[in-house]
């Protein structure tokens, strides 16, 4: 727990330091999506953790923990971990052309990946990956997505849903190589649903129920896990 605590501080520290550009990579109404792909298995993952949580409740950023699946076998079975969060980070491996997956890897705005150990690394992530003020319009308007009217890429974009736990979780780990540790992890994503496709026209898709304790986004993304066009959260 402590090396987890002097992450953070760190990453804290790191941020101030950062030039404005690598702060403020989006804005509120185009967060920056921050995608962390790691395991409560992994030892060098709480480092890349405590980076993304500092910049996690940013009016700026969708940050989102996905809790992979094949270091279960190795130790300790992560207690979020899903084969559908595993699925979605060999989609962006094949999307980037890339030979395979690692823990810790971030990935931002569907566009760059890296482990984003150190705070700027993280930044530079941000920077890198920053889309702009471009894309669709997206909110939510009651029990709908609304998507606004823009450029589609050529074979659409894919509409999602992320339901996530909205504070950080701690986690006692007895086994594995994380072992004897109470780690936190922030925004753990819980579910994600395909609510459907979007080609261009303002189009609205409704959102089915879920558990009130979990925030929800939507992202508009091209398809096959290609670049994120919009995000907003709520």
């Amino acid at each position: 727990m402590a090396f987890a605590k002097i992450g953070v501080a760190i990453a804290a520290l790191g941020l101030v330091a950062c030039p404005p550009r690598l702060a403020l990579a989006g804005d509120a109404a185009h967060p920056t999506v921050i995608e962390l792909f790691q395991s409560q298995g992994c030892s060098s993952c709480p480092p890349a953790e405590a980076n993304v949580g500092a910049v996690s409740e940013r009016a700026d950023v969708l940050a989102l923990s996905f809790e992979v699946d094949y270091w279960d076998r190795l130790g300790w079975k992560d207690t979020f971990s899903k084969a559908a969060w595993t699925a979605r980070q060999y989609a962006y491996a094949r999307a980037m052309g890339q030979d395979g997956v690692y823990t810790p890897q971030v990935v931002v705005n569907g566009r760059v990946a890296g482990d984003a150990l150190e705070p700027g690394s993280l930044a530079g992530l941000m920077s890198r990956g920053d889309r702009g003020a471009g894309g669709p319009s997206v909110g939510f308007s009651g029990g709908a997505v609304t998507v606004g009217r823009g450029a589609a890429p050529s074979g659409g974009a894919d509409i999602w849903l992320a339901r996530y736990i909205p504070h950080a979780v701690e986690v006692t780990i007895p086994r594995g190589e994380n072992a004897g540790h109470t780690l936190p992890y922030t925004h753990v994503v819980r579910e994600m649903v395909l609510l459907g496709k979007w080609r261009g026209e303002a189009a609205s898709f409704p959102v089915p129920g879920g558990d009130p304790a979990l925030a929800e986004a939507a992202i508009v993304q091209a398809e096959g896990a290609g670049p994120i066009l919009a995000a907003t959260k709520r």
